[in-house]
């Protein structure tokens, strides 16, 4: 084939995170984004482990760490305020070799949008997969400026990504979860004193402090597919929800702005693809296996796909023979994630006063055994390491 050229189809974190691994590994790469601006949906995020050292071979992850705000300690919480679980912060770190970054979504975009060349990326320019290619052919991407030749398509397009359904028209596609989500920033006078989760019937809300003062605050909650506030008010209906929940629950969302609060369905994708890459053309993030949030690992997968992608290329590489080593090696990885967080839904989605007093009873026992005995149910995914990239090795 011609010179070798990338094309990435969508701007979200995974596809800026494959356009930076694929510029780090010497190969032209163009980012296409179908909206006006890189206006990230979502407030918040969190980082693992896992994801920090994929982030470090992008050479970002020291300016993100450099916005994390340390806590001594995260937990989970009954409703009341009753401590169901907690876990020490130094105890995490001194396990896995750092611990979980939260930061604003804005800010991991803007980190991976200014360590790219001028002009890598365009928004405001929807792109759709004409043809994957093959072994002698290369894929074409139809563009606003025409269709496009590329020797490698990203496809992260997310969860309803027309890329997947071409390449693959047989898979039923995300199923809906059960859940809805709110999400916002806000601003409060003093940092809260219990940071992690409160779990009730059936719907749960969390409290993750940020950098500059800042807190991110969620909610998560059983109900039909598309509802939305009776009256349009979302926050309201957070406040209907979580009013009574133990501090600082109430009081964080009573300073959000109406107009700040995003609420999104949750739809994953159960059934696991055939595979994550079809001719020339590889599916990263939502678009190759969208997970429920209750791991906090969706856009942290999606980094770890970006590494793994591109340190099976270089501009030597032919794409058309190196993606099966991308399929292999992230499909198990992540069926196994999206399955897990499916089961911890699970747990969230109990509603009958029997059985969440059932599980916060076992969560409560489970918090009493060795710090080290519980993080080991965590090693798995915290503790992979990425692939090294030309410029990292």
């Amino acid at each position: 084939m011609d010179a070798y050229q990338a094309i990435v189809i969508g701007g979200g974190i995974g596809g800026l995170s494959a356009a930076l691994a694929l510029h780090r590994q010497g190969i032209p790469v163009t980012v296409h984004e179908r909206a006006a601006s890189l206006e990230p949906v979502g407030a918040g995020l969190a980082l693992a482990p896992n994801a920090l050292r994929a982030l470090d071979r992008l050479g970002v992850g020291e300016r993100l760490r450099a916005l994390a705000t340390a806590h001594p300690a995260i937990g989970l919480r009954h409703p009341s305020g009753r401590w169901l679980a907690r876990t020490d912060t130094a105890t995490f770190e001194a396990r896995f070799g750092e611990t979980i970054t939260a930061v604003a979504r804005a800010d991991v975009i803007a980190a991976l949008v200014d360590a790219l060349p001028d002009g890598t990326v365009r928004t405001n320019s929807p792109a759709a997969l004409v043809t994957p290619g093959g072994t002698t052919e290369p894929a074409v991407v139809s563009t606003p400026d025409g269709n496009r030749p590329a020797a490698l398509v990203v496809a992260a397009d997310g969860l309803r990504s027309a890329t997947r359904a071409q390449l693959f028209p047989q898979h039923p596609g995300p199923r809906y979860s059960g859940f809805t989500t709110w999400r916002t920033i806000v601003s409060p006078t003093r940092r809260p004193d219990a940071v992690g989760e409160v779990w009730g019937r059936g719907q749960l809300a969390g409290v993750v402090p940020l950098a500059d003062g800042r807190v991110y605050v969620y909610g998560a909650a059983l109900a039909p597919a598309g509802a939305r506030a009776a009256d349009g008010d979302e926050k309201a209906e957070l406040l209907r929800r979580y009013g009574t929940w133990c501090a600082p629950v109430p009081q964080l969302l009573a300073l959000a702005e109406p107009g700040r609060v995003l609420r999104h369905d949750v739809w994953d994708l159960s059934d696991p693809l055939p595979a994550y890459h079809q001719g020339r053309v590889a599916l990263l993030g939502d678009a190759a296996h969208a997970m429920c949030p209750f791991q906090g690992q969706g856009a942290c997968q999606a980094v770890e796909d970006a590494v793994v992608l591109a340190s099976a290329l270089t501009p030597a590489a032919d794409p058309a023979t190196s993606l099966p080593a991308y399929t292999a090696a992230r499909l198990p990885r992540t069926t196994a994630i999206v399955t897990g967080s499916r089961r911890i839904g699970g747990l969230v989605a109990l509603r009958t006063p029997a059985a969440t007093r059932l599980r916060d009873a076992a969560l409560t026992l489970a918090g009493l055994l060795p710090a080290r005995t519980l993080l080991n149910r965590s090693a798995r995914t915290y503790n992979w390491q990425p692939p090294a990239l030309d410029a990292t090795a």
